[in-house]
């Protein structure tokens, strides 16, 4: 199958590897402020501006530090590999020949780092930490996409009626290995169009992050402060959890953050949770729980290495 149009990619592309914002961010403001591109144009820009960032170590590699137009190129040919006549009329006679060398150098042969896809700094963190091999083998998990992780709204549904209401809509899904409530999407559906999502009955949210909840275990009518709530989804399933029985504070420093979690609260159908804006820790709201909490979740911004197969770009914007 011909590929889409490069040019709408390239143009991503050269503003997101300038860093100056998250590129989840770029490629949103992108979709907003160009309507004409189409659901299969967007999966392709999406899919190949992380597919870069995720090898960009390698793609520097190869291409002698190119520009976006040649990784994305590299990208395609050499790690997706597309063959030349995909490309159509896109390339030109030397950009044809160069293809042809891409796919002729070996990589097995790049220092350890390059294979780890890992900036120096952090390699050599890792390494030190960790040894070399695991190291390596955690840089190359890294390489792979993050899976689509649903949370089931126990409020509403159990988990094996979602499976098969999620089926008869064409999305095709299976239990998550470790939270009980989870469940893995296949693919990367667009589950937030589901009438199941509007319905309240799933939100999207990682299994490590439903793991939290469990080791929190909070109990009905209990009160329970959620810092750095953000945009609410361990809030949510802290308050599924209780049945939304007692009451769960919301917490966060950022008013914008914390605005998101209002659509995601009427759709679950929660009545305990209180969002609040706080200026700190010893904000007055804070300081008049003092003795009456029952459980605290802290879940505090820190450098997100946690998060970097979801977010590769901050393996290149950190130093």
């Amino acid at each position: 199958m011909p590929l889409p149009n490069l040019n709408p990619t390239i143009a991503t592309l050269e503003e997101v590897l300038r860093f100056d914002h998250p590129a989840d961010a770029v490629l949103s403001g992108r979709f907003r402020a160009h309507r004409e591109h189409g659901g299969r144009d967007r999966a392709f820009i999406a899919e190949s501006v992380y597919g870069v960032l995720r090898r960009k170590r390698l793609l520097d590699a190869l291409t002698d530090g190119g520009s976006p137009r040649q990784l994305l190129i590299a990208w395609l040919s050499r790690v997706q590999g597309h063959g030349l006549k995909e490309f159509g009329n896109q390339l030109a006679d030397a950009e044809s020949t160069w293809v042809k060398s891409l796919k002729a150098r070996k990589l097995d042969d790049q220092p350890a780092a390059v294979q780890a896809e890992l900036p120096d700094w952090l390699w050599d963190r890792l390494v030190a930490q960790r040894g070399e091999a695991e190291a390596l083998a955690l840089g190359r998990a890294m390489q792979n996409a993050a899976p689509l992780d649903l949370r089931v709204n126990t409020l509403k549904t159990k988990r094996e009626p979602l499976l098969a209401a999620l089926a008869a809509e064409g999305i095709e899904a299976a239990p998550t290995p470790y939270s009980p409530i989870g469940i893995r999407v296949v693919g990367k559906p667009a589950v937030n169009r589901s009438l199941l999502f509007t319905a309240g009955d799933f939100e999207v949210q990682d299994e490590g992050s439903q793991l939290l909840g469990f080791l929190l275990n909070p109990k009905r009518n209990q009160l329970v402060v959620d810092f750095c709530a953000g945009a609410g989804g361990k809030t949510l399933e802290l308050g599924a959890m209780m049945a939304s029985k007692g009451r769960i504070y919301a917490l966060d420093v950022s008013e914008s953050r914390l605005k998101r979690i209002a659509p995601r609260l009427k759709r679950s159908g929660l009545s305990n949770v209180e969002p609040r804006l706080i200026d700190s820790e010893h904000d007055n709201k804070v300081k008049r729980l003092a003795n009456k909490i029952d459980r605290v979740l802290v879940d505090a911004p820190c450098t997100g290495s946690g998060t970097l197969r979801r977010n590769p770009d901050l393996k290149w914007r950190q130093s």
